[in-house]
């Protein structure tokens, strides 16, 4: 990047910028149970009080200003022990995942891999499958005060739960180093098309977090963390390059976890899930994907109608002067240019981390000259596939 730029030029960027963003000085965490690697470990059962008193608590206010400051500032990480404290709907709630995943296999004739890695098994939308198919299992597990605290303290109140079950046998494969939602899913160079204060806005929107439903001893894989890395603020233009993911291999760290355990991060924290080296142990966590209530827009707009109202026009246009800036301008104020929220388990990624968008299905409409009729059945099965 140049000093009059506000974009971040991947060409400049070095690992001795990841490098130096990880070395900065953690902040402390004198509420923590434990620091293990610099991430700190806190014990749910002794801050019982605080979690169940009114969200104004003083005791309770300190511990998430503890867990906002180092998601922001500090190693970008926490473990809270003991998060889900009903073991038994653990246990129920992953008897009707297996239940789930097998009914899932069966139906489509073999397992839906993560789409950073092969060899597991993925329950999408888990928390709405596990709400329809055991209601009362839900209420319980996804009762936790803990849970609840850290999302707040992030997001604030109105965040939105998503979840998908991710299950890594024996012999699972590891993940590559990434970064999450929102800018990590994207292309460096879709991410080097925003302004440097949306890479630091993306964070802010979302907290990853993941419940382990069985112990997770450290041959078993649990996620690979780089702690400080979401201080790098040039991370999304360049976690793909092999560079960075070497560095990240020569200095990532690993924290065993207890079932009923929850690990937080910041969702620019470089990271991986680890490769199952164990013999007999199914990894079996719940990755939650908590997002912000302020990502959206303040009116309902029908933009499905208004591509099909608009598509005569559009392709006159385009068949005058090509898919212009012009053109492409006003798309972009009708078309739906965000992939997100779908139903992956009907809109899957292709070629990379992201489906579709409905400007995708439009402009690929328009450069192939498809009739108002197609046009309207592409639209029409692209909307089907993403509806819950």
């Amino acid at each position: 990047m140049t000093a009059d730029s506000i974009f971040f030029n991947a060409e400049t960027v070095t690992v001795s910028d990841l490098e130096a963003a990880c070395a900065s000085a953690l902040p402390e965490t004198p509420r923590a149970q434990d620091v293990q690697h610099g991430i700190p470990l806190y014990d749910i059962a002794s801050w019982h009080d605080a979690l169940h008193a009114g969200p104004t608590d003083t005791a309770r206010r300190a511990l998430q200003s503890e867990w906002a400051t180092g998601l922001m500032s500090g190693a970008g990480a926490l473990v809270l022990r003991g998060a889900v404290a009903d073991i038994e709907a653990i246990d129920l709630a992953t008897q009707a995942f297996n239940r789930i995943i097998a009914d899932e296999r069966e139906r489509a004739g073999g397992g839906k891999a993560d789409h950073f890695s092969s060899g597991n098994d993925r329950v999408w939308n888990a928390l709405q499958k596990l709400a329809l198919a055991e209601p009362e299992v839900f209420v319980r597990y996804h009762g936790s005060a803990a849970i609840d605290a850290v999302c707040t303290a992030w997001l604030g109140p109105a965040y939105q739960m998503t979840a998908q079950v991710n299950l890594v046998h024996p012999g699972g494969d590891a993940q590559k180093a990434h970064r999450d939602y929102h800018l990590g899913f994207q292309g460096p160079d879709a991410s080097a098309a925003y302004p440097m204060a949306v890479h630091d806005l993306s964070p802010l929107l979302t907290l990853q977090g993941a419940v382990a439903h069985c112990d997770m001893p450290i041959e078993s894989g649990p996620t690979k963390l780089l702690p400080g890395s979401q201080r790098f603020r040039a991370g999304y233009v360049v976690w793909q390059r092999d560079d960075m993911r070497a560095y990240f291999e020569s200095h990532f760290v690993q924290l065993p976890l207890e079932k009923g355990d929850a690990l937080f991060f910041n969702p620019a924290i470089f990271h991986a899930a680890g490769a199952n080296r164990s013999t007999d142990i199914e990894r079996f966590g719940n990755l939650l994907q908590v997002s912000s209530a302020f990502g959206r827009m303040m009116e309902v707009v029908d933009r499905e109608r208004m591509c099909r109202a608009l598509y005569p026009a559009f392709r006159a246009r385009v068949q005058a002067e090509g898919l212009s800036p012009a053109v492409r301008a006003a798309i972009a104020c009708c078309a739906e240019g965000y992939a997100f929220p779908t139903n992956l388990d009907r809109d899957p990624p292709v070629d990379g981390p992201v489906p579709a968008s409905q400007r995708d299905v439009l402009e690929n409409a328009l450069l192939d000259g498809l009739s108002d009729g197609d046009f309207s059945f592409e639209l029409a099965n692209h909307s089907v596939r993403r509806i819950a």
